[in-house]
Formats: structure tokens, C-alpha cells, sequence
């Protein structure tokens, strides 16, 4: 599934929700589309293990039921893990970095953590991409808050099991442009001529707040969750008839 792209997700999205029966609002105007919003969607190419969105319905629904109609009605590979009924701000105020995981096989972990060295004692690492404006040079260094290097043989063949193996975990803030995690491995490739033999397995591993302090990443959905919990609370309970002692 990473090789499908953000419209190819979309497209089914839409057919999960018509054979969910979902009541989705949809826009006015002479074409109405339905009210889905994507925040920071991962590219083509890249799994992701955290990916949300927002849904505006036209009726109240348990978040749970709309959850399992969902994930039934998509195709094997996507799977809905959570629905929870949205609180302000929105997921774009909330969604400010994202961890990535990047497997580079054929690459030894020593040469990967002196690139990574290199690349964040950089005052500024320029690449360029294109863009839908063209092609565009932008600073990746200001987006990058830390990257972590770690050896490990999940992507070596059989009978590889000694073979160099590299993984990153980088943790990037969500700027304009957005700077992906192939973006950074450009700038290891300009500062470091870090250029793995083969195309590096990059997998999203959250999206959330960002703590300048620690460089955590929280959960964006704990407001929603404590809100839910809260209103349940307060809900009036049914009672309980009691029998007394004459009968």
C-alpha cells in the first residue's frame, strides 16, 4: 500500500463510506463533494502508521460504529485504528511534526551515524525538489529536530544476516514547504556523500503536538478522548427502582 498514492486513498475512503452508509455532509454549490479533510498526507512511496483525517457528518453516529463500518468497507492494507468525535483546534493545529522510520539496507550504521553528526551540526543543508510550483531549493536543517541511528538486519535477505543495515528515526516539523524524510537523506547525501545502494523502506511512525523541549511527539486525539470521557461523566445515569420495606 505504500506505493498508492494520497487521490488513490481518497477514491476509496469515499467508497467505504458509501457502502458503510456513513451520512457524510457534503458541500453546497453546483458540485458538492463530501466534507473530508487530509492533514499532511504521507507521499507516494512511504508507509505510514499514522495517518488522519477529519469527516464532517450530517447526523450524530457513535464514533465506534462509523470506526467498524469503515475499516470493513476498505481494501486489505488500510485499517481504520481509531474515530473519535472531533474537538477544536483542528487536526491542522495539531498535527506540528511527525516521526519517520528509514530502513537503509547496504549502508553501515557507523558511516550513517557520522553523515547524521554532520548533517545536524550543519547551520543550513539546502536541496531541491519539484514542486507544483516547478522546481524548488529549500533549507531542510530548520524542520529537522533530531535523528537517531540504530543498526538492525529486518530488511536483509536470507543468508544476509551480517550485511550492513542502518536505521534512522527522525523526528521532523511540519513546515512549508514540507520537508520529507527523502528531502533529508539528499542533505546526508550533500554533507556526508551518505548515498545508500538501494531505495531506503520509509515508514511513518506518528504525527502530533510537538514538544520543543524533549522533541516527543504527543497524541493529537488525547483532548478528543478526555472530552468524550468528561461528557459520559456528566451524562444523567438511568436509576435504579428500589423496593422498601413495605413492599
Amino acid at each position: 500500500m505504500r506505493f498508492a498514492s494520497h487521490r488513490d486513498i481518497a477514491r476509496a475512503l469515499e467508497r467505504a463510506l458509501r457502502r458503510a452508509n456513513v451520512p457524510v455532509a457534503f458541500s453546497a454549490g453546483f458540485s458538492p463533494h463530501p466534507k473530508v479533510s487530509y492533514t499532511g498526507a504521507a507521499p507516494t512511496g512511504v508507509a505510514s502508521e499514522a495517518e488522519y483525517l477529519e469527516i464532517t457528518l450530517a447526523e450524530e453516529r457513535p464514533p465506534q460504529q462509523v470506526r467498524a463500518g469503515i475499516d470493513a468497507a476498505m481494501p486489505e492494507g488500510v485499517d481504520v485504528l481509531e474515530v473519535v468525535e472531533a474537538r477544536r483546534p483542528g487536526l491542522a493545529d495539531r498535527l506540528q511534526a511527525s516521526e519517520w522510520r528509514v530502513e537503509m539496507a547496504g549502508v553501515d550504521p557507523d558511516d550513517a551515524a557520522r553523515a547524521v553528526a554532520a548533517y545536524m551540526a550543519a547551520d543550513s543543508v539546502e536541496v531541491e525538489r519539484m514542486t507544483k510550483k516547478g522546481r524548488r531549493r529549500f533549507d531542510t536543517r530548520p524542520a529537522v529536530v533530531g535523528i537517531d541511528v540504530s543498526s538492525g538486519a529486518g530488511g536483509c535477505a536470507p543468508g544476509e544476516k551480517d550485511a550492513a543495515y542502518a536505521i534512522l528515526r527522525m523526528v521532523v516539523r511540519h513546515t512549508t514547504p514540507a520537508v520529507r524524510p527523502d528531502d533529508v537523506l539528499t542533505g546526508l547525501r550533500h554533507v556526508a556523500d551518505l548515498a545508500p545502494p538501494s531505495s531506503p523502506v520509509m515508514t511513518r511512525l506518528a504525527q502530533g503536538p510537538l514538544d520543543e523541549t524533549t522533541g516527543a511527539i504527543a497524541d493529537p486525539l488525547a483532548a478528543d478522548r478526555t472530552a468524550a470521557d468528561d461528557a459520559e461523566a456528566r451524562a444523567p445515569q438511568p436509576s435504579t427502582p428500589v423496593q422498601d420495606s413495605r413492599g
